[in-house]
């Protein structure tokens, strides 16, 4: 058997997808449209450290990896740290080597591009936060490659069961609302004042890709902006990560998070209601079924009738 290795093509997509549902697809159904998005057309893919793998012409393997290559200060922390967005073989063509090969050649771009730690998933436009803990002997395998767990990460569900049964929180000094157009220029400052990285990356590539403030509910404070909770449905601008899956579900699928609250105003009850408000403006539009994403605040969410539903274990390699 020859298996020859080229580099991530575009017109491979739709073949890397049939793949990814034949291997993955059962709890993770890859729609094109995501793939495209999160891999083919995120500028901070590393080409030199995507590859696929062929025996003659069949598409047996493919692995993706990526750096921030994007000049914007929210990241520009994280100049040393790479990723591997996804590596997969057929299952049909295991235990050939193929994945360590795959593996060796993205790692070898990754520390020429200055990489000195590589996490799997976590990436920009990433599927994952981790490993899904299903897949135990892919944790096994990346272990032997010198990969190291540290810690886990959860998405969650909940089912809101129609009108009435989520409320607006009322405070009498916070107003919790969708974010108006008018307000970004407020709401980036308000994020890189309080949330500076991802959350703030996040934002700035929401509004760049044609949002309007629909996707975020803020809490105000004598017109200030104190928090913010990010939520997703099928209108959004593009597919968000929290509704990455929503195949698996009959009904749409609505998403919440990420969160938080300005560090001053903290203790006094605004993070839970603005996950609460979150839920409600779902729910307004006809939303029942919610996941939240990438998060370990398993007990926080538990109180508004959030359960774990799938479960990742992050792991990352020093070089």
């Amino acid at each position: 058997m020859v298996i020859d290795y080229l580099p991530l093509a575009r017109d491979k997509g739709e073949e890397i997808v049939r793949l990814w549902n034949k291997e993955l697809g059962k709890e993770f159904p890859l729609r094109k449209e995501l793939f495209y998005q999160n891999s083919l057309e995120d500028e901070n893919v590393l080409l030199e450290g995507s590859w696929i793998a062929l025996e003659k012409e069949k598409l047996v393997g493919f692995i993706i990896s990526k750096i921030w290559k994007e000049d914007l200060e929210c990241v520009k922390n994280k100049k040393d740290t790479g990723y591997i967005q996804v590596i997969l073989v057929d299952s049909d063509y295991r235990n050939k080597g193929i994945g360590s090969e795959l593996l060796r050649k993205a790692e070898e771009a990754l520390k020429a591009n200055g990489v000195k730690t590589v996490v799997l998933g976590q990436d920009p436009w990433h599927y994952f936060p981790g490993i899904p803990s299903e897949y135990i002997d892919t944790v096994e395998w990346f272990k032997k490659k010198g990969y190291v767990e540290f810690g886990e990460e959860y998405d969650l569900y909940c089912r809101l069961n129609g009108e009435g049964q989520v409320t607006l929180p009322v405070f009498p000094e916070v107003e919790f609302k969708i974010l108006d157009k008018w307000q970004k220029n407020s709401f980036l400052e308000f994020l890189n004042r309080c949330f500076p990285g991802r959350w703030e990356y996040e934002a700035i590539k929401y509004f760049e890709k044609g949002g309007e403030g629909r996707e975020f509910v803020v809490a105000e404070k004598k017109g200030k902006i104190i928090g913010f909770c990010r939520i997703n449905d099928s209108k959004s601008p593009f597919i968000a990560q929290n509704v990455y899956w929503a195949p698996l579900f009959e009904e749409e699928l609505g998403g919440i998070g990420p969160l938080g609250i300005d560090p001053e105003e903290r203790g006094k009850g605004y993070g839970l209601a603005i996950v609460q408000a979150g839920m409600y403006f779902l729910n307004q539009r006809g939303i029942r079924n919610i996941v939240i994403d990438w998060t370990n605040l398993v007990d926080f969410y538990g109180k508004l009738g959030c359960k774990v539903w799938k479960k990742y274990v992050k792991c990352k390699k020093q070089f």
